[in-house]
């Protein structure tokens, strides 16, 4: 949580009890979480708390690289995991919205550098691979 607020108030964010709220939120809810799911979670402290001031927060913490956001596609919208050990890349199942982590990054430096020869300079990525997961394939 220090590591958070230090982050927060080094670029000059408030931290406010709801934006803590969130955060605990995050660390003690399941790996991906809904938007929904944190909300639940804040107003047991909070309940006036809006659904748009946990997308906020979570925005915010998503473009501080704190929170990865993954686009799941799926009925419950796009799921939020706390960011560890720099940057990843996902799995994600087109019919039950389950998210997994690779290990690895398929980006290679090379393309980068050929991505940023016009002039863009690139600050970060992110990727998701969409598909079918073993257990959906089974019941299709």
């Amino acid at each position: 949580m220090e590591k958070w607020i230090a982050a927060l108030r080094a670029q000059g964010h408030k931290v406010t009890p709801q934006r803590r709220v969130v955060i605990e939120a995050l660390k003690q809810g399941d790996k991906f979480t809904t938007a929904q799911k944190v909300l639940e979670a804040v107003r047991q402290k909070f309940p006036e708390m809006s659904l748009d001031t946990v997308y906020r927060n979570l925005s915010l913490l998503v473009e501080m690289g704190l929170v990865h956001e993954v686009r799941t596609k799926g009925r419950d919208g796009n799921v939020y995991e706390i960011a560890v050990n720099g940057h990843h890349h996902h799995t994600v199942c087109l019919q039950c919205g389950k998210a997994e982590c690779l290990d690895f990054c398929p980006i290679h430096e090379p393309d980068l550098a050929r991505a940023e020869a016009g002039g863009f300079k690139i600050t970060a990525h992110s990727l998701e691979f969409y598909g079918y997961c073993a257990d959906c394939r089974k019941i299709g």
